[in-house]
Parts: structure tokens; C-alpha cells; sequence
């Protein structure tokens, strides 16, 4: 059976990390990428099941888009490659190096009138380009409290090296396991607050099988979790998705409102979650076919649920 991309053990450590985060402070980015490379080919080279996932993934997009299927080592190895610069844009991020006139928002009102109403919200966003990025840049424009839900120990470590260079921002990590009444009942006093929930849509539960719903994503069926959009019917806020990419030196925000309040009727629940989460599976595929190199699931997303192993 496959690893469940819960039990999939992390290449590297949290040294390695704050030793990687020392060399970009004294040497800068272009200088550290040439002592990184060797680094990340390595990884590549030696990590089959993520390189076989990101070349499998390259394909499915060239085929969805009808274009001529030639991904292969090389396109794999450049996936690699922009992943491991998508830390830097993190770090530049909390260091406040990115100009303002580097970022555009689309939407952005949506998330002002959510400001000028002290309203909280949930956003869901993915593993699709870079939502560090919109934690920090949002403490220098809103004031305003984000909360995060992370389902693995290696997030929380990485989210610990990036609050020793800006400990002042304004952001909740909240370690979970599943969900439960409990958590329900603390997040929804966050909304309360006029906070922001953030939940990532593309990860299927880390401790149970069979809470999915197979949408089609790129031509294929895809299992996708139901957690994040039953959490959002139970907060009763409003909801966004929310991406932010990235071309060349620029970065998009992108708000995009699902609803003021996500509502399953009792009789058709089914039929709604399934077309609920089929809409937020287009418009990750829509994105992903413009930015395929900034998909960082390495493993095979198209998988039944229920022959991946969880332990």
C-alpha cells in the first residue's frame, strides 16, 4: 500500500533549518542557492516515491491540458527546485523583504469589508503556492489575528524557526489530530473575535479513512477531505479561498469568496458537500494548471483513500 502523505517521514531537520536560515542572513539568496543545489539534487535523486509523484503529477496536468506529455527527470528535478526557493520566499516574507509593489491582491475589498466589520472568517486555502507568504504580509496591511490549522509536528517546527525571525506576528498555530466538538467550540469563539481560521482543503485526515469525497481534479478522481468544509458550515462565517502564487518576483493574493455562509440542507447534505468540494477542486485545478511547479504535494494525490496506510 501507499504512504498516507501523513505518515510520510520529513527529509530534514529542525538544526538544519535554523543552520539554513543563519547562511541566508550572512550570504543572502543567490549566494545560498549555489551551496543548496547539490543539496536538493540529492534529495531528488534519492527520494523516489516524491520524485515519481512530482513527474506523475507534471504529466497529469500536460495531458489535462491537451499539451504533448513530456515531463520527465528533468521537469521533476526543477519541481524540486522551485519548492526549496518557495522557503526563501517565506523567510523574505517575515523579514519584510518583499516590497509592497511586489504583491497584488485580487479581491482585496473582500478582505477590507471583512476588517471594517471586525468579522471573522474562514479561509481555505492548499498546498498550491505559497500561503506563508499570506500570514505574514497580512500583519504589516491588517491587524489582525491568524489562526492556523496544522496536522503534523514538522509544520509546527517549521513554524518555529520562522517566528525567531519576526516573533511579533500575529499568528495561532493549532495542532490537530482530527476534528472534534471540542475544537469546533474553540474555533468558533475565534470567529467570534473577528479572527481568521485557516484550513488547507487538499489533505485528506491524517487518523481516519473514508471522510472524503472523490471529485475530479485534473481529468481524475482525487479523494478530498470533508473536514474543512463541514467545519466551515459549523462556524457559520463567511468563507474564502484563498491562494497566493507567485511569477517571477511578483506574488498574487488571491481572495475569492465561496460564501457568507456555507449551509448543507439535511435532506440533500450529500449532494451539496459533493458539489461543494467539486467547485473548490476546479478552482485548485484551474490555478494549478497556470502554476504547476508550485503544486507541493509530492505524493500520489489521485489515490483511494482507503489504500493509502495510515500507520
Amino acid at each position: 500500500m501507499a504512504k498516507h502523505w501523513s505518515t510520510i517521514q520529513e527529509r530534514g531537520t529542525l538544526l538544519g533549518m535554523r543552520v539554513l536560515l543563519g547562511f541566508y542572513r550572512i550570504v543572502g539568496r543567490r549566494v545560498l542557492w549555489l551551496m543548496l543545489f547539490p543539496v536538493v539534487f540529492y534529495f531528488y535523486c534519492t527520494g523516489k516515491a516524491q520524485r515519481n509523484a512530482s513527474i506523475r503529477f507534471l504529466k497529469q496536468v500536460e495531458k489535462f491540458k491537451q499539451q504533448p506529455v513530456r515531463a520527465g527527470f528533468w521537469q521533476g528535478l526543477a519541481h524540486f527546485c522551485k519548492f526549496a526557493d518557495s522557503a526563501f520566499d517565506k523567510i523574505d516574507a517575515w523579514l519584510g523583504r518583499i516590497p509592497i509593489d511586489a504583491i497584488e491582491y485580487q479581491n482585496q475589498q473582500e478582505f477590507a469589508k471583512l476588517q471594517q466589520n471586525k468579522q471573522g472568517a474562514i479561509f481555505i486555502g492548499s498546498h498550491l503556492g505559497n500561503l506563508e507568504v499570506c500570514r505574514a504580509l497580512s500583519q504589516g496591511r491588517y491587524a489582525v489575528t491568524i489562526n492556523v490549522l496544522v496536522f503534523t509536528h514538522h509544520a509546527v517546527e517549521f513554524n518555529k524557526v520562522l517566528q525567531q525571525i519576526n516573533a511579533d506576528a500575529q499568528v495561532n498555530l493549532i495542532q490537530v489530530s482530527d476534528m472534534s466538538p471540542t475544537l469546533a467550540i474553540l474555533l468558533k469563539q475565534k470567529i467570534e473575535q473577528g479572527e481568521v481560521i485557516v484550513i488547507v482543503g487538499d489533505r485528506t485526515s491524517s487518523s481516519v479513512a473514508g471522510r472524503v469525497n472523490y471529485c475530479q481534479f485534473l481529468g481524475k478522481p482525487a479523494p478530498f477531505s470533508q473536514g474543512p468544509f463541514i467545519l466551515a458550515s459549523l462556524l457559520e462565517c463567511p468563507v474564502y479561498y484563498l491562494f497566493c502564487l507567485k511569477t517571477e518576483n511578483r506574488y498574487q493574493v488571491i481572495f475569492e469568496k465561496v460564501s457568507d455562509k456555507l449551509k448543507f440542507n439535511r435532506k440533500t447534505r450529500q449532494q451539496d458537500l459533493q458539489t461543494t468540494i467539486q467547485h473548490f477542486s476546479d478552482r485548485l485545478g484551474y490555478f494549478a494548471c497556470q502554476y504547476p511547479y508550485q503544486w507541493f504535494n509530492f505524493y500520489d494525490f489521485w489515490t483511494d483513500d482507503h489504500h493509502v496506510s495510515r500507520d
